[in-house]
């Protein structure tokens, strides 16, 4: 016999009655030798099934699903309330071309001063050479992407025989990028460059079409199973603005880790401290914007995909609204969680290629009904007026349940810069029913994820998976079909506790991750690692943006004791990029003197 749990109805939760519960995931942490054992035995039908069924109980995961009543209806994707037209901001019309698009953008930021980045002399803080810093030099004949990408190619030859090495690409091809570069070159010469981005150098993460590379998911077969004939839709809009492409970045192997690690070709290593994890998935597009090596790159966030390595690596990390941009040409173009969107050094470079890539499929604009995207109009006198007017929502218990006090400490000083600056006012906030929240995800994408993936591992291909791959594939294939619906339930309660407090607040503030970059163990290198514990931690503050599809964005703000970087997030409405977009902008030049210069960082256009 078990206990059965009765929800009451969402609407009749008394929030202020909510108490706070410190998350505590339970699981194994295994490495090496002892991972690939622990594999072993779940993959042995009897005593796999007996321990992910401990697991599971371990981590309430039946008793918040199967021993529930839940008496919402499902929401199998996110359906959001129509929302009102963000103030001071410029509105885009997505069915235009990505270069109309990206004059658009470039309308909304301040004037450019070349001389701000060579004119900064101080020795505590450090500045990112910025999309239009290189586009400046293009037309400025100081440059050409030419003589950029000779030296970008030297770079990666150097990272890759650096003791340890970084491992930042998985697929790169010198031509290939000699023959873009060579064209954007040609294009300047004739005096007619295709737009701001036109000679700028990204980044495409393995699991996103970019012709002529394999997309391989950083496994080591997936691509025999997927040729890839053509780009992407994000990748093909950017290459239309004359975007050079570096090659395909590193990952944690199908997405399904947030810490990078990755056997298959190497774990990518923090440029701020080589002897640490980057986060992930995404963890070779922040390295390698960390490292100075390209401008911005392309990721994909299902479960903070984008937004933990880029706090983790010290940059600026956009998790759109779901729907936003199709995902037409990417791996994970079927699921209800995932987005794909820019990492960027500064905030005005996701403004940049965000405007150039978005645009939601004919479907999403059928089924969502987006909201035309905007951008907030920072060079408008009246920008200043709607920072002021932004209220932001602080759940205090929660954004303190971090490993460090460094953490919480540093996001709460920057919300008082943002007070004494500006008069952003923070509201007390309550959220109710975070760990039901964080088990409805990993259900959620955990059943899409094994879904997608199910031909090939019954075809036997699942052998051919890494260690902790298969350790997250063997919890997937336990969900059923009743414990999916139960999450979906789940979120459409999640759903309306968020859009409740979105009635108060502007925005709500947490730290991106609940601790800082993590040591990688020697032992996980060669057969992976499994640390739920450590995901848990990076993941505490994430989910709610993946599972409800709202728009988020990490910050970097500053670092702990250790000197590791360390992020606020900016969760927005639906459809409310313009919001959040505004508001890290400021918070970025808050904290510009406390940003410090990676300890692996190539100074790519000084040395051109």
């Amino acid at each position: 016999m078990v206990n059965k749990r009765v929800m009451l109805p969402v609407a009749e939760v008394d929030v202020s009655a909510v108490k706070y519960e410190r998350e505590v995931v339970k699981a194994p942490h295994v490495t090496g030798f002892t991972l690939k054992l622990f594999v072993w035995m779940l993959e042995a039908r009897l005593i796999g099934s007996l321990i992910i069924s401990v697991v599971k109980r371990k981590n309430r995961i039946p008793e918040l699903l199967r021993h529930t009543v839940i008496p919402e209806t499902p929401m199998f994707r996110p359906e959001f309330p129509p929302q009102e037209v963000e103030p001071v901001v410029m509105i885009m019309d997505e069915d235009s071309e990505p270069r109309a698009r990206l004059e658009t953008a470039l309308g909304c930021l301040p004037p450019h001063d070349p001389r701000h980045r060579l004119n900064n002399t101080s020795r505590n803080s450090f500045l990112y050479w910025t999309i239009r810093d290189f586009a400046h030099a293009y037309r400025s004949k100081l440059i050409t992407p030419s003589i950029v990408a000779e030296d970008i190619i030297s770079a990666i030859g150097d990272s890759n025989n650096q003791i340890p090495p970084l491992p930042l690409l998985i697929a790169f091809d010198p031509e290939e990028l000699r023959k873009e570069a060579a064209a954007s070159t040609r294009r300047f010469e004739e005096g007619n460059p295709l737009s701001i981005l036109d000679g700028i150098f990204v980044a495409i993460k393995d699991d996103i079409d970019c012709y002529p590379y394999p997309t391989k998911g950083a496994t080591t077969w997936f691509h025999e199973t997927r040729p890839v004939r053509e780009d992407a839709v994000c990748v093909s809009r950017l290459r239309s603005c004359g975007v050079v492409f570096i090659g395909k970045a590193n990952m944690h192997e199908l997405g399904l880790g947030v810490t990078g690690n990755n056997p298959n070709y190497g774990t990518t290593r923090n440029p701020h401290s080589v002897d640490r994890y980057t986060g992930g998935s995404s963890s070779g597009p922040a390295a390698l914007v960390a490292s100075g090596l390209c401008s911005a790159a392309l990721g994909t966030d299902g479960g903070g995909s984008i937004r933990i390595p880029s706090s983790l690596c010290g940059v600026v990390g956009l998790k759109t609204t779901y729907g936003r941009t199709t995902m037409q040409g990417t791996l994970c173009d079927a699921g209800t969680v995932e987005v794909v969107a820019p990492i960027a050094a500064t905030v005005e470079d996701i403004m940049l290629v965000y405007a150039a890539m978005l645009g939601a499929s004919r479907s999403d604009r059928i089924c969502l009904k987006p909201s035309a995207p905007c951008l907030p109009y920072l060079s408008s006198s009246e920008s200043l007026d709607a920072l002021r007017s932004l209220r932001l929502g602080k759940y205090t218990e929660w954004f303190t349940d971090v490993y460090s006090t460094d953490i919480s400490n540093k996001c709460e000083d920057v919300l008082n810069q943002l007070y004494d600056a500006y008069g952003c006012k923070t509201i007390e906030i309550v959220l109710p029913e975070l760990q039901e929240m964080r088990v409805a995800h990993v259900v959620s994408i955990g059943s899409e994820s094994a879904c997608g993936l199910n031909p090939d591992y019954e075809d036997g291909k699942y052998s051919e998976f890494n260690h902790d791959t298969r350790t997250s594939l063997a919890l997937f294939r336990s969900f059923s079909a009743t414990d999916y619906v139960a999450a979906q339930r789940l979120r459409r309660r999640i759903m309306y506790y968020y859009m409740e407090v979105f009635k108060k607040v502007d925005v709500i503030v947490t730290p991106t991750t609940g601790m800082t970059a993590p040591l990688i163990p020697a032992s996980s290198l060669k057969f992976g690692e499994s640390n739920y514990e450590v995901a848990g931690y990076l993941m505490r503050f994430i989910i709610a943006a993946n599972l409800l599809g709202l728009p988020a964005i990490s910050v970097p703000v500053g670092h702990d004791s250790q000197g590791l970087p360390i992020g606020l997030q900016l969760i927005g409405r639906p459809w409310g990029e313009a919001n959040i977009l505004r508001l890290a902008s400021a918070v970025e030049e808050l904290c510009l003197p406390s940003r410090r210069r990676p300890s692996k960082f190539y100074d790519i256009l000084k040395t051109a």
